[in-house]
């Protein structure tokens, strides 16, 4: 097991999603979207804060490192909410962390509340189940 978005956990989880690649359905909402993860332990963030994005333009869900140019939104969160919604899939977490000011948004916030609905793919449910496995 690994630390959420350590460099360990980071190579683990892209292996996971590699594993994967093609076998999904296509994402139900296309968003390109940069992250601002604070409040990082300092095995993780630089600084505390770790730079990411997801971007499902491609027709799958891609999840790094670092931002990517023309963002359609921009979402600021604590690292302990981040890993909330992204490894445990507890969005109340995130609508709570949200409505209490924690998460900051800028740009287009009707793609981060159409993320909030539609179906989960069982194979995107299933590559969730492996990152879980994997995080400490």
């Amino acid at each position: 097991m690994a630390q959420f978005l350590t460099d360990e956990w980071l190579e683990q989880a892209k292996a996971i999603r590699e594993e994967y690649r093609g076998k999904a359905g296509a994402p139900p909402h296309v968003v390109k979207m940069n992250l601002n993860i604070k409040e990082c332990p300092d095995e993780v963030g630089s600084g505390g804060v770790m730079e990411a994005h997801m971007d499902s333009t491609g027709g799958e869900m891609e999840m790094d490192t670092g931002h990517i140019e023309d963002p359609q939104l921009t979402v600021t969160l604590p690292y302990d909410i981040a890993k909330a919604i992204l490894v445990e899939g507890n969005p109340q977490a995130g609508m709570q962390a949200f409505m209490s000011g924690q998460i900051q948004v800028t740009g287009d916030m009707t793609k981060l509340m159409a993320m909030q609905s539609g179906a989960i793919d069982p194979v995107q449910a299933e590559i969730a189940s492996k990152i879980q496995a994997i995080t400490d």
